[in-house]
Formats: C-alpha cells, sequence, structure tokens
C-alpha cells in the first residue's frame, strides 16, 4: 500500500511539472474555435455516465456525460471528438494536451486540483456495492467482506472508500468496470463498489448480481476537468453546466441514458 503511495506522489509531481511546461498565453477557447473540434477524453466503461453502445449496427459512445460534453461543443459552435483511454490515463493526457477536457465522472478531489482545473460539480451521487446475489444475505457490508476480494476501478473515489471502510478485505483495482463485473461473475473477486446509478445499471445487464441496502458515501459532486491557466474555456464550460443544471436537463440525461443502458 505503502508503494502505492509513493507511485501516486511521484506521479502526481510529474504531471505538476508537466503543466508548467505546458502552460500558454493564448486563448484556449480561441484555440478550439479555430481547429473546429473540441477533444474529449472519458471511459467509456461507466454507465450510464459513458459507455459503449450498438446503435444501428454501429459501436458507439454514448451516456448522459457524452450528451453534457456534445452540448458544450454545441455551445462553443465546434465538433465534438471523442478519445476514449483508461481512466487513470486520463489526467496525463490532458495535461500533455492530448485531449481538451475530460467528462467522465470525475471528482474534483485536492490532489487532481493541482494539476487541473475543474468545473463547477454538476451531479453528486450516492457510493453502492455489488456483490452476486448467491452472496447476498452474507455480504451486506464492509464488515462481512473479511479474508475477500472488493473490486474497484483503479485511481478512483471507490478505491479510496475501499482502503478506508474494507480494511479486513484484499482490494482489487482493475483499470475496467467491465473487467471486475467479469471478474465478479467468474468468482474472482465477492464484490464491486460502484456509484449508484453506474451499480444499477450493471445490475439491469446482469440478473445474478444484487446491490446492498448499504450507502458506502456520497459523492461531493463530479465535474469537467480542463488544463490549468484556461479560464476562457473554463468560463465557457461552466455556462453550458449551469444552464443544464437550471433547466432540468442533467436529470432527464440521467434518466434517458440509464433506460439506454438497460437496453438489450
Amino acid at each position: 500500500m505503502y508503494k502505492k503511495i509513493i507511485i501516486g506522489i511521484l506521479v502526481i509531481s510529474m504531471m505538476i511539472g508537466m503543466v508548467g511546461c505546458n502552460k500558454s498565453s493564448g486563448s484556449k477557447l480561441t484555440e478550439i474555435k479555430e481547429k473546429g473540434k473540441i477533444v474529449l477524453g472519458t471511459s467509456a466503461d461507466y454507465p450510464p455516465y459513458e459507455f459503449h453502445k450498438l446503435i444501428n449496427g454501429k459501436d458507439e459512445i454514448v451516456g448522459f456525460d457524452i450528451e453534457i460534453a456534445k452540448q458544450i461543443a454545441a455551445d462553443i459552435g465546434v465538433e465534438l471528438e471523442i478519445v476514449d483511454m483508461k481512466f487513470d490515463g486520463l489526467l496525463a493526457a490532458l495535461v500533455t494536451d492530448d485531449i481538451d477536457f475530460i467528462v467522465a465522472g470525475m471528482v474534483p478531489k485536492p490532489e487532481r486540483a493541482k494539476v487541473v482545473d475543474f468545473s463547477i460539480p454538476y451531479y453528486a451521487g450516492k457510493q453502492r456495492m455489488i456483490v452476486r446475489k448467491e452472496d447476498a444475505a452474507k455480504l451486506k457490508g464492509p464488515e462481512e467482506f473479511k479474508g475477500l476480494k472488493i473490486g474497484v476501478q483503479k485511481s478512483t473515489t471507490q478505491e479510496e472508500i475501499a482502503i478506508e471502510k474494507f480494511t479486513d478485505a484484499e482490494v482489487i483495482g482493475l483499470s475496467k468496470i467491465t473487467d471486475l463485473v467479469l471478474e465478479l461473475n467468474n468468482n474472482k473477486i465477492d464484490g464491486i463498489i460502484l456509484a449508484e446509478p453506474v451499480a444499477e445499471a450493471y445490475i439491469a445487464q446482469n440478473s445474478n448480481l444484487y446491490m446492498p441496502e448499504v450507502i458506502l458515501g456520497e459523492e461531493s459532486g463530479v465535474s469537467v476537468a480542463i488544463n490549468k491557466g484556461k479560464p476562457d474555456l473554463l468560463e465557457s464550460i461552466n455556462g453550458t453546466l449551469d444552464k443544464l443544471i437550471k433547466d432540468g436537463s442533467i436529470d432527464k440525461l440521467i434518466q434517458e441514458a440509464t433506460e439506454l443502458a438497460d437496453q438489450d
């Protein structure tokens, strides 16, 4: 565990140095408008936030985060390009300008805020866990996981919850939630910690899984991330989010994305 913490500190330190190297005095918003596109970084294994779906025979990345990103692009007046990658690689891609912004259910934790800037929060969700139905009676909360394995997506709030609350369990971190669900279905791990709408979406897709009533915490809110020192872009993104929150669009997008994730 201490080795992981040291590695994490080194990675953050490297990214802080990279931020200093990548600062530009030019307008990021003007640059995006001149290119005619804005590049989104996301990790599309997190329904209903972002996920792959076969639509009219074509694999597409969809979800309420994607709809928010589309609206951000529309308000700027440019096309949206989507780059799908592992969650734990998103911040590095942002500070090296491989992507322009991140919308991926990301919580603006202090260590992340050292290397990137965050928008206003646009959604706060409860933290839950899922287990196999056959284990529902015996695995109701962290205290029942002594000697068992709890799965989390690496570099997430869920990983922190596992370390803090599942002290007698072995924490298994993987980059993709789909891989965690496969491990759970194959009896390689005993549970997974997920944000509530994500847990509900995977249960809808896997009839053998179950969500205990325990609530493991509540997010302070998820936000959009951009590179530091881009106030014009941040102002534009905050304007879009504020509009979507005030007119109730966020709740509608979450509902629609959850229904889409539930479809066969």
